[in-house]
Order: structure tokens, then C-alpha cells, then sequence
């Protein structure tokens, strides 16, 4: 007797290329590429996913929270930079290194920003939205169909 359970795609893959978090399949942005977008267009999500249809703003000013997830990734982002600033370069004030880190860092923040603004989109559904199996079962079921 063969159980030939499909496997469960990984959580933290799942978040990172910011695919729904109910079927971890669809994805929740209708550009997958946040550089090659217009800034404007840059939070252009379907409003369910393509796949399971899950809602993806569950109310009204449900992204308003993002604010904290994006803030969060941001000061995580500068410690990383700073950790590994400091090992391969050294900081001192006494030769303005780490005024370089800041501009460094600065810039990296702006230049991932589109990134980082979807990426938290993704983590705050998370927290709110989880796996189902049975939706992806039943997923499974109608592709088998077709």
C-alpha cells in the first residue's frame, strides 16, 4: 500500500516568493518582479488568489499594518549590514566608517524598498492566513480533472 502524500510546499519559500498563503501556489502579485514595475503599480495584487481563491485584503485598511512588518524587516536589514560592515571593514568614529555604513546602508534600504514593501504585504498575510490542506487537495483534484 503506497501513501504517495504530496509534500507540502515550504512556509518560508512560500513567504519569500510571496505566494498565497492558503495554497502556497498562486501568486499574490500580478507582476512577480517588483523592479520591473512602475512605483505606482508596485502593490498591483489580484484581489483572490488565482488558484484557491482566497481573499487577499480580508477588510478595509487591512494593509495598513504592513507599516510595522516593513519597519521591522528594515532595522533587521541594517543590523545584518552592520554586522557584516563591521567584520570585513571595522567601524570607528574616528575615521567616518560609519558614516560610509549609513550610506551604504541607505542606499541598499532605497534600492530593495520595492522588495521589502511587497515582502512584508506577504509576511502580514501570513499571519492572518493559514494552509489548508484541503484546499490544495481539492486543487489538486481539479488540475487531475482537466
Amino acid at each position: 500500500m503506497s501513501t504517495n502524500k504530496p509534500q507540502r510546499p515550504n512556509y518560508f519559500w512560500s513567504m519569500l516568493t510571496m505566494k498565497c498563503p492558503r495554497c502556497r501556489k498562486g501568486p499574490m502579485f500580478k507582476d512577480q518582479n517588483p523592479f520591473h514595475v512602475k512605483f505606482s503599480k508596485i502593490f498591483n495584487m489580484y484581489e483572490n488568489c488565482p488558484v484557491c481563491g482566497q481573499q487577499y485584503e480580508l477588510e478595509t485598511g487591512f494593509w495598513f499594518g504592513t507599516g510595522y512588518v516593513s519597519y521591522a524587516l528594515s532595522v533587521a536589514f541594517s543590523v545584518f549590514n552592520l554586522i557584516w560592515y563591521a567584520v570585513f571593514f571595522g567601524i570607528s568614529w574616528r575615521d567616518n566608517s560609519i558614516f560610509i555604513w549609513l550610506g551604504i546602508n541607505g542606499v541598499l534600504l532605497v534600492l530593495l524598498q520595492p522588495w521589502l514593501m511587497r515582502l512584508s504585504r506577504a509576511i502580514y498575510l501570513y499571519f492572518f492566513v493559514y494552509y489548508d490542506d484541503d484546499t490544495a487537495k481539492l486543487e489538486r483534484f481539479h488540475r487531475h480533472k482537466d
